[in-house]
């Protein structure tokens, strides 16, 4: 009597500490102890269609939806031709995060947006640049990184402007006792995006130096005879020209030496 006494206490206690661990953490806990884990989903979505590689590996093409991954930190790549894009995404136990995006040849020129959901209430909303305004639902709430505590559940419609940036609209449903995180990469004005100049080709205009009555023909520091002679040239050498004026030329050495040189003793290759 003893014994079974004993038996009905320990089961008892059993059964009161897994009751205050699901109070207090949720099931996590007691399923991790059995060896059960809940699992985590990825939907994938992109403009234009893209091979989806996740740690490394090919898993499809876009539309990609998996309800069966561990939670934890993810690797995604996605690859249409010369566009591509690549981030980390964070899956939470017994939810879905929801990945999407619209490719270009350049980042700056792409956009899109990472959902998740966490433990909590309302709504998080971080942007790349910051400081970009957020109107909820038609209403202007505040610049990002923004939090909204008291958004009612059910589906809102959020809109995100920076200045030279594309405005981007993101539509979300908010459950309850559930955190919603949106992450948003704006992509920069095409009338705001920088062109680099292409340096083009200078074809450099070559001289050859002819016979003259000395044998040499003076280099000088001016375009007059009585500038100070820099060095002297031979005939046969060759010379990259620079500028003409009033019978003399601007010449450059092939040790880089620049001077003066009379026009009548030069001629062009």
């Amino acid at each position: 009597m003893r014994k079974k006494l004993l038996s009905y206490l320990f089961l008892l206690l059993v059964v009161i500490s897994i009751f205050s661990l699901i109070i207090k953490f949720g099931t996590q806990p007691i399923y991790s102890l059995l060896g059960h884990q809940t699992k985590a989903g990825l939907k994938i979505t992109s403009v234009p269609e893209a091979g989806v590689f996740i740690n490394q590996e090919s898993v499809g093409k876009t539309p990609y939806l998996n309800g069966d991954l561990l939670a934890g930190e993810y690797q995604v790549r996605l690859e249409s031709g010369n566009m591509s894009w690549q981030g980390s995404v964070k899956l939470n136990n017994g939810t879905e995060t929801i990945l999407n995006r619209e490719l270009a040849e350049s980042l700056a020129s792409s956009s899109g947006e990472v959902l998740h959901l966490y433990e909590g209430k309302g709504v998080v909303i971080t942007s790349v640049p910051t400081g970009a305004s957020v109107e909820i639902n038609g209403k202007i709430k505040g610049v990002t990184p923004l939090s909204v505590v008291d958004l009612p559940t059910g589906e809102h419609l959020f809109l995100l402007k920076h200045p030279e940036y594309l405005p981007r609209t993101v539509r979300a449903t908010l459950l309850d006792k559930l955190l919603l995180n949106i992450h948003v990469d704006l992509a920069i004005s095409e009338e705001e995006t920088v062109n680099i100049p292409v340096p083009t080709a200078t074809i450099q205009q070559k001289v050859l130096v002819t016979q003259t009555p000395t044998g040499f023909l003076r280099v000088r520091e001016s375009p007059s005879v009585l500038g100070k002679e820099i060095t002297r040239v031979k005939p046969g050498d060759e010379l990259i020209l620079l500028e003409e004026k009033q019978g003399w030329s601007k010449v450059r050495l092939k040790d880089e030496t620049e001077g003066y040189v009379s026009s009548d003793y030069i001629e062009k290759k």
